[in-house]
């Protein structure tokens, strides 16, 4: 029992920190005391601190679409700073509700044994986010938001199931039919805006104990929600490349450290500088 707590001890925080961001949300329609006000995209908390998700923020921005500009700048600046600090991405592994889809969604495909893969360019989230921010000011409206499978979510926990969790379904189908990881991976414009978001983040995982890596073994690959992230890290210490993970894809999931039998990586604290070898792996990071 302990050993197999060990090994998904940081799944196991990361479902519980998704669960209790979900659950403070519900508090207030549950029992009428609203520790939370609004949604996950914006967001009051104690009718103190205003809290406004990025992506939203910035295609409020493009549509000229505000109700108070100053509370939602003070929220975007709040939670900004806290994901530049912890990593963009953390958002995607420890808050978004959606990533307990699109795992499951990749569970039961391993349990099914569906093997065809559709690849999409992991670059691709990054065209749709800049889809969506133009059609945000083209249209002068929030239209993405109409379909923000997290927000629709929370909607439907909140006033029932509505026609629109459809799009939920779509992306669990997405994920367990057509491409692993496809909707989180590839696809996704929150991800793409908290990547760029985190590019900077001190707070990383490191391959430290590279040397005592399991030739073979691939279990960090096998979990890894961002697989080509972990390749030059782990293996580059011949070419002089460090061992720690500065790509901003990383999202901070932990699995790697939780599946590794000889523990090799940990969480670490670095500051990306110049005359780091990180230059030459993002260079010659493989994006699939």
């Amino acid at each position: 029992m302990l050993t197999l707590l060990r090994q998904h001890r940081w799944l196991i925080l990361r479902r519980f920190s998704q669960l209790l961001v979900i659950g403070l949300f519900l508090v207030g329609p549950i029992t009428g005391y609203w520790f939370i006000k609004g949604n996950m995209s914006s967001s009051l908390t104690l009718e103190i601190l205003p809290l406004t998700e990025p992506f939203l923020f910035f295609q409020m921005l493009a549509a000229g679409v505000f109700s108070d500009f100053n509370e939602a700048l003070i929220g975007v600046l709040i939670v900004v700073a806290f994901y530049f600090i912890v990593g963009g991405r953390v958002y995607c592994s420890w808050v978004c509700p959606i990533n307990i889809i699109t795992d499951a969604a990749r569970w039961l495909r391993q349990k099914v044994g569906i093997r065809s893969n559709a690849h999409f360019s992991r670059q691709t989230r990054y065209w749709l986010l800049a889809a969506i921010l133009l059609l945000a000011m083209v249209m002068g409206t929030l239209a993405y938001e109409f379909i923000n499978p997290v927000t629709i979510i929370q909607r439907s926990l909140v006033y029932g199931l509505s026609a629109s969790i459809f799009i939920v379904v779509i992306i669990f189908l997405f994920d367990f039919l057509i491409s692993t990881r496809g909707w989180c991976g590839h696809l996704c414009p929150m991800g793409a805006m908290y990547s760029l978001i985190g590019y900077f983040s001190p707070i990383t995982i490191s391959a430290t104990q590279r040397k005592d890596c399991q030739e073979g073994c691939n279990a960090c690959f096998k979990v890894c929600p961002e697989p080509q992230v972990i390749s030059l890290p782990l293996r580059g210490e011949k070419k002089g490349i460090s061992p720690i993970i500065h790509s901003s894809n990383c999202t901070h999931c932990a699995r790697c450290i939780d599946v590794c039998p000889t523990n090799v990586f940990e969480f670490k604290v670095s500051i990306r500088a110049k005359n780091k070898p990180i230059t030459k792996e993002k260079i010659h990071e493989k994006v699939t």
